[in-house]
Order: structure tokens, then sequence, then C-alpha cells
């Protein structure tokens, strides 16, 4: 007499598709756990951020940080770990340093930039040695706008084709001294002898040659809110020592 299995194979179909059910579910619901827990626990909500003058807090956060997971910690950390942060104008490198799955801290390192030129619709910023490290079309503030050298041709990280070389080195001097007595200028003009001038809204300053180049701005930062509102030349190119007087001639 033949014996029938077909309950019995039904039954073991059935037990197996509902073991397969809980252990679908249960990875579903794993999966759904880890998610939510990264999403909660690596949420990076506090950035410290140190070096940067360019650029404010936001800005540099929103180049770290960005993209769909960008605020994720474990994100971050394989894309500085693989890919590297994205590179950013006028900053030589970011160290990005996770303190805890929540706090990060960037260390920003600028490139030494002391001015710019125009050229060719785009403006071509140079450092101490006169390399040019970035073009951009973008003007940055405080950093001075260079006019009177003459050049036919500019190539990116290379100097500036200038016949005085040792202008470069001047112009960051009167970069760092401007910074220093905390005067703000549009523009530094050098002429066919490299005499400098500064321009002031409507006032330019001529301070001749590089001779006292210290003494003279010294000087200016409280010459400069005595002079009239009115367009002129502040002359500065004869001085030579304390006790000296500056004349202001009108246009």
């Amino acid at each position: 007499m033949a014996t029938d299995y077909s309950a019995f194979s039904g039954g073991s179909d059935v037990k197996k598709g509902t073991v397969f059910l809980i252990v679908f579910l249960s990875v579903l619901v794993l999966v759904c756990v880890g998610i939510l827990v990264i999403k909660t626990r690596f949420t990076i909500t506090s950035v410290d951020i140190t070096g940067n003058e360019h650029y404010n807090a936001d800005e540099i956060e929103d180049y770290v940080l960005n993209g769909k997971y960008g605020h994720n910690s474990i994100y971050l950390y394989l894309k500085c770990r693989f890919a590297g942060v994205d590179e950013v104008p006028f900053v030589e490198k970011m160290d990005v340093e996770l303190l805890s799955p929540t706090e990060v801290k960037i260390r920003v390192y600028e490139k030494a930039v002391a001015g710019y030129v125009e050229y060719l619709g785009h403006y071509l910023y140079f450092d101490k040695d006169g390399i040019v490290v970035e073009s951009s079309t973008r003007q940055m503030e405080g950093i001075p706008f260079v006019t009177g050298l003459d050049f036919n041709y500019i190539t990116l990280h290379e100097k500036l084709p200038v016949e005085k070389e040792d202008i470069f080195r001047l112009i960051l001097d009167i970069t760092q001294l401007l910074t220093k007595y905390k005067i703000d200028i549009d523009r530094i003009y050098f002429d066919n002898n490299y005499n400098i001038t500064l321009y002031f809204g409507q006032v330019r300053v001529f301070l001749g040659n590089s001779d006292h180049i210290d003494e003279k701005i010294n000087r200016l930062r409280f010459i400069l809110p005595e002079l009239p509102d009115e367009p002129g030349v502040l002359h500065m190119e004869n001085y030579a020592g304390e006790g000296d007087k500056f004349t202001f001639s009108k246009d």
C-alpha cells in the first residue's frame, strides 16, 4: 500500500517560508535600527575651525561637510581617509580631525598671498616670491590690488614676468604694514620707476620709493583721518625722518 507524503512536504514548505520571512524581517529591522543609530549617533553637530582668514567658518564648513551625507562622521572619515578634502581656492591644505562621532576639528592652512593683479578678466593672486598661486573671478578682501606692473603673459604656479623681481617682497612688506596699522586701501600703484602710490577712494598717497616705508605708513595712519574728503594727492615721497611735514595737493 502506497503512502502519501504530500501533506508532510507541504507543511515543510510552509515552515521554510515562515523561517525565511522571520529572518528577512529580522535583517530588515536590524538594518533600520543601524540606519537610525548612524543618523542619530554619528551626525556631526560641533565643528571647530581655526586658521581661516579669507573664508568665514560657515564657508569652510560647507567646503568640508558638503554633499548629502556630509555631516555624517562615518562618511567624513572614509572620505578623508580615501578621497581627501576637495581643493579650496587660497587654501594650501586642511587637517580634519574627528574628536568624537559628533565633533570635528578643522585646521586651515591658507596660501601666503601678497597681492593680486588683473589679467584677461581674471584676478591672479601671487605670493611673496611672485608665484601665481590662484586664478579667480573673485576679489578677496584684505589682499591689495596691484596695478602698474607690465607683463605680456601670466602662467599659473609660475612667477609673474616682471623686470624687478624683488618688487614682490616689497608688496608683501606693504601689505603687512597696512594690516599692522589697520589701514584699508583700494589699490597699490607702481609707476615705471617703481615709485609707490596708495589709493584711498578719491585720495592718493604718493610714497615715492621704498625708503623709510615702515615710518611712512606708520605716520600715514594718523594723517588719513585728517585729510579732506575730496580728490587730491598727499605727498610723502620726501620723508627723511621724524618731524618731516607733508603736503596735500587738491586736484
